[in-house]
């Protein structure tokens, strides 16, 4: 078993990445604003199809986007493109108005904070796990960032608060609790793009409105994707991407959309319809 297993990570460590920085590259991004211009995408250079379909977007910096669409409508694709992870099939996607190509990798990445759907804490104090973010962060900086992503209710509320031990992979506290400590890990980075990976999906819908309400202090300056199965998590944003089959189905505000027949406001109905089943039965239950 160990040798299989030693065998499968020398070969990994040995695969050569089909992603190269340029002889000359920008090291430095000047802003958040990002344009996507025809930009198709597909896994391999033969397959036959396109997983993203000439998408088309401009976006400046600062402004919020949700993005949302069913499973395999290829969210997690598109906001991949910006940072590089995978690089298009055809188009372009520009970042602070140069070609993505263009950049140093590390330097376009580096501009670039994810949060994940399933984040991983690791073992050492509370404190420890938001330096990963910024590791010359003072005591007052990851108790402000706390504060923005309402982790502090919780934290404070420990034995040691911020001197709290996680266990291994965080195995003491609770998958919203794991993603709270995340994005507040995330805020410290400071990157002028930030990515939310369906990232408040174990947390209750009322805490999700806080940490959506206490975030515009940051989204000031910083270019927000808000990626959600949640129509209410997306509805303040100042643009609403629709993703289906890989193609923008519908694009606006919620307000807009709203006035469409169409995808958007068939998800929004469904799940207004569903949280007044669930609060109807929480309150016959009472």
């Amino acid at each position: 078993m160990s040798s299989a297993s030693g065998k499968r990570i020398a070969e990994v460590i040995q695969e050569e990445s089909e992603l190269h920085n340029p002889e000359n590259p920008i090291m430095e991004v000047p802003d958040g604003s990002i344009r996507f211009e025809h930009v198709c995408f597909k896994y391999k250079k033969d397959a036959k199809d396109n997983v993203l379909k000439d998408i088309n977007l401009d976006i400046r910096p600062g402004e919020t986007i949700g993005i949302i669409g069913g499973t395999g409508s290829a969210k997690t694709i598109l906001v991949s493109l910006i940072s590089r992870l995978y690089d298009v099939s055809d188009g372009t996607v520009y970042v602070g108005g140069h070609d993505v190509r263009d950049y140093d990798m590390k330097t376009l990445r580096d501009q670039v904070s994810v949060v994940l759907q399933k984040n991983t804490l690791f073992s050492g104090t509370i404190y420890d796990n938001l330096r990963w973010g910024d590791e010359n962060a003072t005591e007052e900086e990851c108790r402000r960032a706390c504060r923005l992503a309402c982790a502090d209710e919780f934290i404070d509320k420990m034995p040691d608060g911020y001197n709290t031990r996680i266990e291994q992979g965080g195995s003491n506290v609770s998958g919203g609790q794991k993603q709270r400590i995340a994005i507040a890990r995330t805020i410290l980075q400071k990157s002028p793009i930030l990515i939310f990976d369906d990232s408040l999906s174990a947390v209750d819908t009322e805490t999700d409105s806080r940490i959506r309400s206490s975030l515009k202090e940051v989204r000031k300056c910083t270019t927000t994707f808000l990626i959600t199965h949640r129509c209410s998590s997306a509805m303040d944003a100042d643009l609403i991407i629709v993703l289906e089959e890989g193609k923008v189905a519908q694009m606006g505000n919620h307000a807009s959309l709203m006035k469409e027949e169409g995808l958007y406001r068939r998800i929004y109905e469904i799940q207004s319809q569903m949280k007044e089943v669930e609060e109807s039965y929480e309150y016959t239950n009472i």
